[in-house]
């Protein structure tokens, strides 16, 4: 089958150096014809300043590691306090799993097709088969972009969290949330990862730091007192799926793994850098939760930080959680920027070099988006419910439904091929259920949460701090 592109267009059916086809796997029936993208390769030597192709596959795995453990390991322990021990961990060994899982797709997807760098691009080369590339992209792009703010102002709302517990409440959580996204803003300007690759390092080591000493403040002070844990509980569906959700969002790191393989010095490293990501992130989670749970009880707040028994334990915990609250919302900033800026620099030298209408538009794209993520923080003023939303919306098809769809495109016509690819099929099918079932019931269950939460008034100078 041949698929028809708007002009200008380059088709790319050879054969890569590596073995692999450029556009399809061997045997295929398609042909896909690929726009143009800017490259930094191709203005390599004196013309570029800029190389995007900076990042080791450790220090991708650190930067990974820095943006994704941050939120979902302040979440997780709540979360099991909700459903109750074995279903609390079943639930994150499976989502772990299948988020693994559909990395590794990803990383295939894109040995394929090196030119893509989001999800509206990997979208589009799926649409042109149906002749509907160009409403593909624009609708998995800017969904990507939505999320990404969506989490960024999850990020500025445990900064108000912090700022607050720290200070006992001494400004104006307004302010607080300004004095963030300013910080946050300044932290955004640097055009490439590369930086980040190292200082993920300290946004890793503080919320290890932080949940290390939770722990072991818990594990001494005991406050679950005469309470009791429970192995399983029953509960209404709109805590069930809330906690689903919660689960999603501590692996809801693929909306940013398309634009880190495009920073890699050697793509196929990719595999290597997933799972440094996933073995650190399932082991913390697991580990993290059943200890949190079982000295604190039922009775575990969201984030986690806040469960030490004393405030001024609290305070040390919430300070040297800060780096990893601003870094990691720094990451998912970068690639919300860098989607926008390239969208409107393609093809121009702002995209390679270092002009001064490249830094002012990077600059005023930040500034626009930071912006927005401050509104959202505002207005949905409950972690909890915040990070459910985000979860139901995008989360679930960025970290398993959009992935599953990428893999049975690539094997169209090959599903019953043999036992292992009806194997896989099912595989990618199962992504694609489970994202639907966190979509629409997580949104039902968020949604219900939101209008019944009388705690927290948006628009509020009210203190948010850590109980």
């Amino acid at each position: 089958m041949s698929v028809k592109a708007s002009p200008p267009v380059e088709v790319i059916d050879e054969k890569r150096p590596d073995g692999g086809f450029s556009s399809a796997e061997e045997g295929s029936n398609f042909a896909v014809e690929v726009p143009p993208r800017y490259s930094a390769d191709e203005n390599d030597g004196n013309e570029s300043e800029i190389n995007y192709h900076v990042l080791e596959w450790w220090q991708a795995g650190v930067v990974l590691i820095a943006e994704t453990v941050s939120l979902g390991i302040l979440s997780l322990p709540a979360v099991v306090a909700t459903v109750g021990l074995i279903p609390g961990i079943i639930l994150i060994v499976f989502m772990g799993l299948l988020s693994t899982y559909s990395g590794l797709v990803m990383g295939e997807f894109r040995k394929q097709y090196p030119t893509v760098e989001n999800f509206g691009d990997a979208l589009e080369i799926v649409g042109n088969s149906i002749g509907q590339g160009r409403l593909f992209k624009e609708v998995f792009g800017w969904a990507q972009m939505i999320f990404q703010i969506f989490v960024m102002a999850s990020h500025l709302l445990t900064w108000t969290i912090c700022l607050n517990t720290l200070t006992n409440s001494s400004t104006c959580t307004i302010i607080w949330a300004v004095v963030g996204m300013i910080v946050f803003l300044v932290l955004n300007l640097p055009r490439t990862l590369k930086a980040a690759g190292y200082y993920a390092f300290f946004s890793f080591a503080s919320v290890f730091i932080a949940v290390m000493i939770t722990m072991i403040d818990v594990g001494i002070e005991k406050p679950i007192g005469e309470g009791s844990i429970d192995l399983s509980r029953a509960i209404g569906f709109t805590q069930a799926f809330l906690a689903v959700t919660n689960i999603a969002v501590a692996f809801s790191g693929h909306s940013c793994f398309f634009s880190v393989m495009a920073e890699f010095k050697q793509p196929n490293d990719w595999p290597k850098a997933l799972f440094l990501l996933q073995i650190c992130d399932m082991s913390l989670y697991i580990v993290v939760s059943i200890v949190i749970y079982i000295y604190v009880g039922p009775s575990v707040p969201s984030p986690a930080l806040s469960a030490a028994g004393s405030l001024t334990v609290r305070k040390v915990i919430w300070g040297i959680a800060i780096p990893t609250i601003v870094l990691a919302g720094v990451i998912y900033g970068h690639v919300a920027v860098k989607y926008i800026f390239v969208r409107i620099f393609k093809g121009t030298k702002h995209v390679a070099k270092n002009t001064k209408t490249g830094w002012l538009g990077w600059a005023g794209i930040a500034t626009v988006l930071w912006g927005i993520a401050f509104v959202i923080a505002e207005s949905i003023p409950v972690f909890s419910n915040l990070l459910g939303l985000v979860a139901a919306l995008f989360a679930s098809w960025f970290s398993y439904g959009l992935p599953g769809i990428l893999w049975l495109w690539m094997n169209w016509g090959q599903w019953n091929k043999n036992g292992k690819t009806m194997a896989m099929c099912a595989l990618n099918w199962l992504l694609v259920v489970v994202a639907s079932v966190i979509c629409v019931c997580g949104l039902w269950s968020t949604g219900e949460a939101i209008a019944e939460d009388k705690g927290n008034a948006p628009w509020s100078c009210a203190s948010n701090a850590a109980a």
